[in-house]
């Protein structure tokens, strides 16, 4: 059995999340204002991130990095979700850019368009955070902010070179 077998799409979850944060969402918006609700919001979706990339990660037997990174990607496609193109893929970097997203537009949908990059795009960089420290994301343009397309490039941080011992 595949050890994403079973699994939940991204979208899916993100979702049925969305369904709960909204009313606890505009709760906080009329109780603290807006400001004080979105970072409310923020900061607890940024923690689950963290904690889903050390969930998936405890997945991986052979230890979490960026090839195992990549076969995750499937769960966030699924649904039709993104529309990716690939630019480059090897052990040290994961390059693509997404030139269409259904969570953007579920967002929008839901109302929910002025946090939707709290509930998933913030989300990237602390989930790989949670899942290898040592894998950066750089991404400069979201198509949820208004671009027209997602540009993400994750980096394997390069690892340390033990020196050759002197004889």
């Amino acid at each position: 059995m595949s050890k994403l077998e079973g699994e939940l799409g991204i979208l899916a979850r993100r979702r049925i999340e969305a369904e709960i944060i909204k009313p606890i969402y505009d709760i906080l918006v009329r109780e603290h204002g807006q400001q004080h609700a979105a970072a409310v919001i923020g900061e607890a979706v940024g923690n689950a991130a963290i904690k889903a990339g050390k969930h998936f990660a405890a997945l991986e037997e052979q230890g979490a990095d960026l090839k195992s990174f990549v076969e995750l990607q499937v769960l966030w496609e699924q649904d039709d979700a993104l529309k990716v193109e690939i630019i480059a893929s090897d052990a040290e970097h994961y390059d693509y850019d997404v030139k269409r997203c259904r969570y953007a537009e579920m967002y929008h949908e839901m109302g929910l368009g002025e946090i939707g990059h709290l509930l998933s795009c913030n989300r990237d960089e602390l989930f790989i955070v949670g899942y290898n420290p040592d894998i950066q994301l750089t991404r400069t343009q979201t198509i949820m902010g208004g671009a027209p397309r997602c540009d993400f490039r994750y980096r394997a941080k390069p690892k340390a070179q033990t020196p050759e011992p002197r004889s």
